[in-house]
């Protein structure tokens, strides 16, 4: 075996660690703190200190298409958005299936990780690791820090003066499990991101009346899209990305806000996003928009002040004799046993190249895998960063000079305040991310090429879904059967559906939707000329 590696974290990002260190001859140790694999998608009926935290109904919001390890397909009748409990079914058969359970130590916590005396010279670091009460120092020649970042809980109680005189109960969304204990309960939700919206929606049919409190609103969406489709295979497609970036801002601003306000009219419902053009991920969630039509849930604006019973809003409405506050407000990322000032490099603001390696260091032996977020889905993300710090490791790529990256991030902060807004989480645009990383590795799918030798795929690969196969479809860790799982996604995504077959299996027809989205420009064109 090359050199040994220091994984940290079990989940899906620690898990596409270990693989992509075993193709790249390197050896891998994972450390993870709980007893299993799986992470955030591992559930618990109570939380635990240092692990992320779901509750019982949580659903997948990435379809299985579009959420699968690129060479793993899931199984045809899998749902297409899956229970926790099914999708932590397919990460225990991956992990059997690509042998990887063997490099992890469970029940083990990293306490510190240091660089060695000679980091200067070798690039290595000293891992402290607990289990029983004892610690071991262990030297690694490279680190891949994956312990996500939905651990720690951003609980803002100082923002919102009287709650330390408020009476009823208040817990962070971290701590929800299940809506029972709530039956008969007024409950302030705080918060309209996933979290906060599924866990509204739940108590609103046992709760007798549920607030959110929103600062800046959201646009709201249905994992159903277009004719019944899956969103993310209408959505997510290269085509699509293309005229996103291609047309100008306002015209791609416009076709934005008018796509989100589609299902319903936001500003209806005091749901509408301050600044409707920013890219900031949606809420999906199939039922809020009914159950505040049915009056089970309502909408506010932020909290002004709390007194001993009752929420006094912004713009002076009162939520009276409330029992319980939900905080649904997101979480700080935290790696306590690393020195901040290696992720926080300059100003004290997250300063990594691509999300993944700091860009001030003497080596390039550490990388944070699955810390940027976007529309795309965490799973094939991890894998293609994982893949690229893998080849870093192993020698077989090289990164770009310091002030080559810090000029690069200094460029896609300006993108991400443009398209995103402020936020503490690296977001950036999926399709574009996915194929930088995959040039610097040499498996960007080339398009020209597949147009002249493969046209069938290569529209599938254009104008279908962006799904993960076509990152393994050509160069280094190229699937051999990328191609035919590209080519039969859509088999796989109404399999689950067609449970009483009526006629032919549909699927969409990008020309069509591509005719659809010219016709406007093309009638307005005609209105001009007609009176000029």
């Amino acid at each position: 075996m090359g050199k040994r590696v220091a994984i940290i974290g079990a989940g899906v990002s620690g898990l596409a660690a270990i693989r992509c260190c075993l193709e790249e001859g390197l050896e891998p140790t994972c450390f993870e703190r709980s007893n299993d694999i799986g992470g955030l998608w591992k559930f618990s009926d109570h939380a635990e200190e240092g692990r992320a935290s779901i509750y019982q109904s949580v659903f997948t919001n990435s379809s299985k298409e579009m959420m699968c390890f690129p060479d793993f397909p899931y199984p045809d009748d899998y749902p297409n958005y899956m229970h926790h409990s099914k999708l932590q079914e397919y990460i225990k058969t991956f992990a059997q299936k690509k042998n990887l359970l063997r490099y992890i130590q469970f029940e083990t916590l990293v306490s510190s990780i240091k660089k060695c005396p000679s980091f200067l010279i070798t690039g290595q670091w000293v891992v402290v690791t607990e289990k029983d009460g004892k610690q071991e120092c262990t030297i690694f020649d490279a680190v891949m820090i994956c312990s996500g970042h939905h651990v720690y809980p951003n609980l803002p109680t100082d923002s919102f003066p009287g709650l330390d005189r408020f009476q009823g109960n208040y817990l962070h969304s971290r701590d929800y499990k299940s809506p029972e204990s709530f039956k008969g309960k007024r409950v302030l939700v705080i918060g309209l991101g996933n979290s906060g919206s599924d866990i509204a929606v739940e108590l609103s049919h046992l709760a007798t009346k549920v607030i959110i409190s929103t600062r800046s609103g959201s646009w709201v969406m249905s994992r159903v899209w277009d004719d019944g489709y899956p969103w993310d295979m209408v959505y997510v497609t290269r085509f699509a990305s293309f005229l996103r970036n291609a047309l100008p801002s306002f015209v791609s601003d416009w076709l934005y806000v008018k796509k989100m306000n589609t299902w319903f009219k936001h500003e209806n419902y005091g749901l509408m996003p301050l600044n409707g053009a920013l890219r900031k991920e949606p809420v999906f969630n199939d039922e809020l928009p009914s159950r505040i039509l049915c009056g089970t849930v309502s909408i506010k604006p932020s909290v002004k002040e709390f007194t001993e019973t009752s929420a006094v809003f912004e713009d002076g409405t009162v939520f009276e004799a409330i029992d319980s506050v939900i905080f649904a407000t997101g979480y700080d990322y935290a790696y306590p046993f690393l020195d901040d000032s290696i992720i926080k490099s300059r100003n004290n603001e997250v300063t990594l190249f691509k999300g993944i390696f700091p860009p001030l260091m003497e080596k390039s032996t550490l990388a944070v895998i699955g810390f940027v977020q976007s529309l795309g889905a965490a799973i094939p993300t991890a894998d293609l960063q994982a893949r690229w710090a893998a080849k870093v490791f192993a020698n077989s790529c090289t990164l770009p000079t310091t002030n080559e990256m810090m000029d690069d991030i200094d460029e896609k902060m300006g993108k991400k305040l443009k398209w995103f807004g402020h936020s503490q989480t690296l977001q950036t645009d999926y399709i574009t991310y996915m194929d930088e990383l995959c040039s610097f590795i040499g498996a960007k799918p080339n398009l020209p090429w597949l147009f002249l030798t493969d046209p069938q795929l290569a529209l599938e690969v254009y104008f279908g879904p962006c799904s993960p196969y076509q990152f393994r479809l050509m160069g280094p860790g190229k699937w051999e059967g990328a191609r035919n799982a590209i080519l039969t996604q859509w088999n796989r995504t109404v399999k689950p559906t067609r449970t009483r077959a009526v006629s032919g299996a549909q699927r969409p027809h990008p020309f069509y939707n591509l005719l659809k989205m010219l016709s406007f420009p093309v009638l307005l064109l005609a209105v001009l000329l007609t009176f000029y």
